[in-house]
């Protein structure tokens, strides 16, 4: 035990909180997934990866990463457009969490 009472405590103000609210929602870790797995992804690339979400969710979760400095986003001026999505120097720092997960994951899967 480490002697902290939890009644003394709240959990957002944690670190652990923080990352919750980055990461959280049913999409955002497979489009982190993706862009460590493949570096540079276009947005359609990335919906045939991801089958069942639609193209405002994808759309929606990119942007909230975006705003977050997790992802980036280039467009290039072309036709037709081009957009491309990597992942920055913070959402690279997530990698390892991530590694852990998927070495987690073929560990425990049957």
């Amino acid at each position: 035990m480490n002697g902290r009472c939890i009644a003394d405590e709240r959990l957002g103000t944690t670190g652990f909180s923080y990352t919750l609210s980055l990461i959280n929602g049913k999409y955002k870790m497979t489009i982190l997934y993706a862009l460590m797995e493949f570096g540079v992804v276009r947005f359609n690339e990335m919906k045939r990866y991801i089958e069942n979400i639609s193209y405002k969710t994808l759309s929606a979760n990119l942007k909230e990463l975006e705003a977050d400095g997790l992802v980036h986003r280039e467009e290039f001026p072309q036709i037709p457009p081009k957009v491309e999505y990597s992942l920055t120097e913070r959402g690279r720092s997530l990698i390892p969490i991530l590694d852990a997960m998927c070495e987690w994951g073929d560990r425990h899967r049957q």
